[in-house]
């Protein structure tokens, strides 16, 4: 579903010229796939997703998504994915039904199967209790599910969730986390940035580890378990990124 051949993207910065935010990626994402990008801050994590979702263009290198070119399609990429990122926005003054009615009607959804898409949505994410309130008086953690249900409301063969539990509370956190569960279940493909371990210990069937741009490390956990000779998630990362604990 989601395949990237040596993309790359050099940014360009007054006092540091070239600036290499990421280094010849390559991997492929399978369907039913929840695929993991562990990374630092500054990693490139988010850079990767952005140049898959199209919202940068690659300054080198390629990759489809749903099977559509990320240079030559990027409408039909942007129609067949879910981008959720944590400065995803919402209209404060609508409610969060009228935010899904919205979007959907944008995807092309309406009538009886708008309708149907969003009480799915509600009840999957648990928004019964809030679900037509004003989204500018909603907890944050509120705020996010309605964020979710918005970037997923057309029913996308992929979703690129890049670090959605952050900053929310446990029971929020694990009604994002059974979310992404069940649509591996669905047979969607999940690309998960983060750097929290045990998320990505408990979601992921296969970890990318990028460090300073460059992909380090992809396997199973167990693969990267092997590879290290580490068993806690936190040591085989740093053991792939060059690190040891307790040294800069």
């Amino acid at each position: 579903m989601v395949t990237a051949s040596g993309l790359s993207k050099v940014f360009t910065d007054r006092k540091r010229g070239a600036v290499v935010a990421l280094d010849e990626v390559s991997f492929e994402a399978r369907p039913g796939e929840v695929f993991g990008i562990l990374g630092v801050n500054g990693a490139g994590k988010t850079t990767l997703l952005r140049v898959l979702g199209t919202i940068l263009a690659p300054s080198a290198g390629d990759a489809t998504v749903a099977g559509y070119n990320i240079r030559t399609q990027p409408q039909e990429v942007r129609q067949h994915i879910g981008y959720l990122t944590g400065s995803t926005a919402l209209y404060g003054r609508l409610t969060a039904r009228e935010i899904l009615t919205y979007f959907g009607s944008l995807y092309g959804l309406s009538g009886k199967m708008l309708r149907r898409r969003v009480d799915e949505l509600v009840e999957t994410l648990q928004m019964s209790e809030f679900i037509d309130g004003r989204c500018d008086r909603l907890s944050t953690g509120q705020r996010q599910r309605v964020s979710i249900a918005r970037s997923i409301i057309h029913n996308p063969p992929v979703m690129f969730m890049d670090e959605p539990t952050a900053g929310l509370d446990v029971v929020t956190s694990r009604t994002i986390m059974q979310f992404i569960e069940d649509s591996r279940r669905r047979g969607h493909t999940v690309l998960f940035s983060t750097h929290i371990m045990s998320e990505a210990e408990r979601l992921c069937d296969r970890i990318a580890v990028i460090h300073r741009g460059r992909i380090v490390a992809i396997g199973t956990l167990e693969e990267l378990r092997a590879r290290t000779g580490e068993r806690a998630l936190e040591l085989v990362f740093l053991s792939l990124i060059g690190e040891k604990e307790g040294e800069e």
